[in-house]
């Protein structure tokens, strides 16, 4: 409760005396007597006080009032000429804050304004103020090469530039410019220069958490998790990545930061702390590297949580544990349901096995040729030699056939227009490499699987042979449907319109010839 005096001080404040201006915006600015420390209200008074010429007034505002009190202020650029006459009248706090609000808060500062600005940074940092050096730094890009300094600082030196300034300012222990630098070496895949400037950042998070985990309590870790700021999350995932890769990594920690960050949703923290429970690298291979024995349960948590934002790869991995012979859980349905999700999703190992184990399956289902090459084909677009390998016995590329393209030349636009099924069935063969009686006889719309033609008619040829042609072009699948659209809604059988093979047969002689 405020003293008799104090109350007697806000009645001649609240009435323009600047002597109680001062003297009320100086308690609340320290504290005292039965008004508490309140910064925002202090700089309220003394920048009344100073607006009244007292120069006690803006000199206290200076050297006592931080930026991040001037910038919950409704207008806090009205602030800025008090600590501008402070820093000019030789109060170094003042000259930060100054600079904070020209170059933070103001969209386009005058010239000079800006100058003095970074006059007064560039004073500070060579004073070895922390703040100021991570402030100058942020003028510029840091991620840029540091052979190329801001051309507003390039008056410091060629070898103090923003990356040099931040390196500053994070030894100086300023988080931002520690997380900034670690950023900068992750782009450049310094991992040691990441590790550096990463690590007590994220041990100073799982310090700060280390009496939830030993209380073991994972709702009270996740809650705690979650209001992490999404660059700590990513910081802690990086980290743990980056000491899985050295020989000689804290593996407690390591854990602890992939933890962490999982429980935020981070989703690559996600897949590989379920890599690192199951001891599986990411081609489901047996991580030798990591001692102790696996823990598949918690594994196939986190992973179906990687799984579900999206994550290829972790559906993969599932599919890995979920056919180790010492799970307990082993499922070859499961497995092969996760396999399947993983290579929709585009995982190009997990293409190749669908494609290899639907080949292998071939004699069971008729049909599994069919999706053996369209698995294979996505492999093989992605670069894997292996797939391309196999897809070479599965289906065969198009290939002109001579027969064809001979009468394709020959043909006219009365020939067209009197036998359009019989033309169309010779373009199909000239693209595809058909022989006569495949061009004969196949039905397109039944022939056409998306991805490959299936070539079958043994149904009216017992001698032909079933094969596969590869879909791989824009100009392939045009022709092809442009020549199913003439046979929309068209009986192909011996039933339709264009009578049975012999009637065909002769057809096509009559308009060619025997050859």
């Amino acid at each position: 409760m405020a003293t008799r005096e104090e109350l007697a001080m806000i009645r001649g404040a609240r009435a323009g005396e600047v002597a109680a201006q001062l003297a009320l915006g100086t308690r609340y600015l320290f504290g005292g007597g039965g008004l508490p420390q309140s910064l925002t209200t202090a700089l309220h008074w003394l920048d009344r006080a100073a607006h009244q010429g007292e120069s006690q007034a803006w000199m206290l505002i200076g050297n006592h009032i931080p930026t991040e009190t001037v910038r919950r202020t409704a207008k806090p650029l009205s602030y800025l000429r008090w600590f501008e006459r402070a820093f000019d009248a030789g109060v170094p706090a003042a000259g930060l804050v100054f600079a904070s609000l020209v170059l933070e808060l103001t969209s386009a500062p005058a010239p000079a304004v800006r100058d003095k600005a970074l006059q007064a940074l560039q004073a500070l940092a060579q004073a070895g103020i922390a703040d100021a050096q991570w402030l100058l730094a942020q003028q510029a890009d840091i991620r840029v090469a540091a052979q190329e300094p801001a051309p507003a600082l390039s008056a410091i030196g060629p070898d103090q530039t923003p990356l040099a300034w931040a390196g500053r300012a994070a030894d100086g222990g300023v988080a931002p410019a520690q997380q900034a630098l670690a950023e900068h070496a992750w782009a450049g895949s310094d991992w040691d220069g990441f590790l550096h400037r990463a690590l007590p950042l994220a041990r100073s998070l799982v310090d700060s958490v280390a009496h939830i985990v030993a209380a073991d309590a994972p709702d009270v870790l996740k809650a705690q998790a979650q209001r992490l700021s999404a660059r700590d999350v990513t910081l802690l995932s990086r980290t743990g990545q980056a000491l899985s890769g050295t020989g000689h990594a804290d593996l407690a920690l390591l854990q602890r930061c992939w933890e962490l960050a999982a429980y935020a949703g981070d989703r690559a923290a996600q897949l590989a702390l379920g890599l690192w429970l199951a001891r599986i690298d990411r081609d489901g291979a047996r991580a030798t590297t990591v001692p102790g024995s696996a823990h598949y349960m918690k594994a196939i948590s986190w992973l179906t949580q990687a799984a579900e934002q999206g994550s290829a790869e972790a559906w993969f991995a599932l599919s890995r544990v979920y056919l180790r012979a010492e799970f307990s859980q082993r499922s070859l349905l499961d497995a092969r349901r996760y396999l399947e999700r993983a290579a929709e999703m585009g995982h190009c190992s997990a293409q190749l096995e669908c494609g290899a184990s639907a080949w292998r399956s071939r004699r069971e289902d008729a049909s599994n040729d069919v999706r053996a090459a369209y698995w294979l084909q996505k492999a093989a677009a992605q670069g894997s030699r292996e797939a391309l390998l196999l897809l070479t016995k599965v289906a065969t590329p198009a290939t002109p056939a001579a027969w064809a393209v001979a009468a394709q030349r020959q043909l006219t636009r009365e020939i067209i227009a009197a036998q359009p099924f019989l033309a169309a069935r010779i373009e199909l063969a000239a693209l595809f490499g058909l022989s006569r009686a495949e061009a004969l006889l196949i039905d397109p719309n039944l022939a056409d699987c998306g991805h490959c033609l299936q070539v079958d008619i043994r149904t009216q040829n017992a001698r032909s042979k079933r094969r596969l042609i590869l879909l791989q072009t824009a100009e392939e699948l045009q022709a092809l449907h442009r020549v199913k659209r003439i046979f929309e809604d068209v009986d192909c059988g011996p039933s339709g319109p264009e009578g049975n093979y012999r009637r065909r047969q002769y057809r096509l002689k009559a308009l060619f010839g025997d050859d």
